[in-house]
């Protein structure tokens, strides 16, 4: 195996080893965002957990982050609970860091 080879090997290695801590971090930053939706709605225990489930799952509608952030803005709209899409966005980013911080640390 050539120089080169080996070096596409590494970078296509490493390549899937980010995506797949990018995907974890999604999920866990969506399983914290649905916990974090599930206090404001006044859910506790195995109905908070089931519902930061829903979140989770909500991610795989479509690419990207628009369909969690519509499913909880609409939850949070239907309980009466304000929430702007910004609030909802910023605490999207503040999670998103924190569930980098919890894989790294695992």
């Amino acid at each position: 195996m050539s120089t080169f080879d080996k070096r596409e090997d590494e970078f296509e290695k490493r390549f899937a080893h980010d995506e797949e801590l990018r995907f974890k971090a999604t999920a866990r930053r969506n399983k914290l965002l649905g916990l974090w939706v599930a206090e404001k709605l006044g859910k506790t225990g195995a109905e908070a957990d089931a519902y930061a489930r829903e979140v989770v799952q909500s991610d795989f509608e479509e690419i990207g982050d628009h369909d969690v952030l519509r499913k909880v803005k609409a939850d949070l709209d239907k309980a009466g609970v304000v929430q702007s899409e910004h609030q909802i966005r910023r605490t999207m980013d503040e999670l998103m860091a924190t569930a980098i911080a919890q894989i790294k640390a695992a």
